[in-house]
């Protein structure tokens, strides 16, 4: 490997460990304002949406603290267990309550923060998809493109609440909130199975993890 190819090699990794940083800040930012919008507009499928990404930071969360540990991979399946009961959690919970409002006829007010945020998160999750995606494919990291995929079925995700929100808003239907909520549960789901067998792909901050074991062992770099 070439200096010039250490170095852009190097410059990957480190755009790679940004993209990752600012989806897992933008989705603590966007955990506050759904919840929030949620709980304001009674909104089943705002507050899981909140709540999906309120899970996503704990795990990131939770796997950097098993990176603390003095033998990280002795703590990786218990660390991953636990994520997948919080996404199973996620999946009762939005599952109940959505089921009990199409039983109550219960109708969610109109939320513009809501629309909003899903709108600006069905717009910013993609575009850090393809940058991830382009880096990791030139990078030559399965993982990164691993979880480019996984920040593109958050875009699905924003869609389905944003149809949710809008049909209700333009249209009355209130039960499009709930339908939306069923996504949620599907998507939580997903996410348990995957965290419970042991995919540590659906774990965003292992990326910045990898990324700092790469330049450390990588051999062009010494």
């Amino acid at each position: 490997m070439t200096a010039t190819t250490a170095d852009r090699r190097s410059t990957l990794q480190r755009r790679i460990r940004l993209i990752v940083a600012i989806t897992i800040g933008y989705n603590l930012v966007e955990a506050i304002v759904a919840l929030s919008a949620g709980v304001g507009a009674s909104s089943i499928a705002l507050i899981g949406f909140g709540l999906d990404s309120t899970v996503e930071v704990l795990s990131a969360a939770a796997v950097a603290w098993q990176f603390t540990r003095r033998d990280p991979d002795r703590w990786e399946k218990g660390t991953l267990r636990v994520i997948a009961v919080a996404f199973f959690a996620l999946a009762v919970y939005v599952g109940i309550a959505s089921g009990a409002a199409l039983l109550s006829g219960a109708a969610p007010e109109h939320s513009s923060v809501g629309i909003v945020l899903t709108a600006v998160s069905l717009a910013v999750m993609p575009f850090l998809s393809v940058l991830e995606r382009r880096a990791g494919t030139e990078l030559g990291s399965a993982t990164a493109v691993a979880d480019s995929k996984q920040t593109l079925i958050c875009s699905y995700l924003s869609a389905a609440v944003l149809i949710g929100l809008v049909l209700n808003s333009l249209l009355g239907w209130w039960w499009a909130d709930s339908i939306a909520s069923l996504v949620i549960v599907v998507f939580a789901i997903r996410e348990g199975l995957e965290a419970w067998k042991g995919d540590a792909c659906a774990t965003s901050i292992g990326m910045i993890l990898e990324g700092d074991d790469e330049v450390v062992s990588d051999p062009a770099s010494t």
